[in-house]
């Protein structure tokens, strides 16, 4: 485990913790997703108390797109721009900038990246640039869920160039599979993610 020490050159990267994930209401609640909320809400405190950035990302889709399985995907319809599933747990504090995906129907795991569903095209987020433009080299990695949009930004991240923590203990995985989030896990920290405390 790693110490998480908080400068002007780390951003705390908080992944997707909105209502269709992280309520029991949502249309693709992540079991215990509420549970997160509070933890990352301190981690956040911590960060901005040692200057560091946070930034958030969100799932935009828009209500038609190849990513949903009544268009051909194999998600049920979630977090569709401007509805009550795409907006962030109401306890959340969110105070920095949001990173939107998937708004042109892409599937938008990573926080750095979209891909489209048909052709395979892979296209970058603002998230890399604005990291960029404030100097950080480390990101801290947090939020829903470990198995998707948590593992993909980790690992983009990495082949970006930055140094990746994950904060294991403000995220869950959906688990599709019993121990999907175990092999996530294992897949990051293979890739060069390091677990933080």
């Amino acid at each position: 485990m790693t110490s998480i020490n908080y400068d002007r050159e780390t951003a705390l990267v908080v992944v997707d913790v909105q209502n269709d994930f992280a309520d029991p209401n949502g249309s693709l609640y992540v079991a215990g997703g509420e549970a997160v909320v509070p933890v990352i809400n301190t981690e956040i405190a911590v960060a901005r108390s040692a200057g560091a950035r946070v930034i958030y990302t969100a799932d935009w889709h828009p209500a038609t797109t190849p990513h949903f399985a009544k268009d051909g995907g194999i998600w049920p319809v979630h977090c569709v721009g401007d509805t009550w599933g795409a907006e962030f747990h109401p306890r959340l504090i969110v105070d920095g900038p949001v990173v939107r995906k998937g708004t042109g129907g892409e599937d938008g795991y990573s926080g750095f990246s979209v891909r489209d569903p048909e052709s395979g095209h892979v296209t970058a987020t603002a998230l890399a640039d604005q990291l960029k433009r404030w100097g950080v080299n480390t990101v801290v990695v947090c939020g829903l869920a470990t198995d998707y949009c948590v593992k993909e930004t980790a690992l983009d991240g990495m082949k970006g160039g930055f140094r990746v923590l994950l904060l294991e203990d403000a995220m869950l995985p959906v688990d599709l599979q019993p121990g999907d989030g175990v092999r996530a896990l294992a897949a990051m920290v293979e890739a060069g993610c390091e677990l933080a405390l």
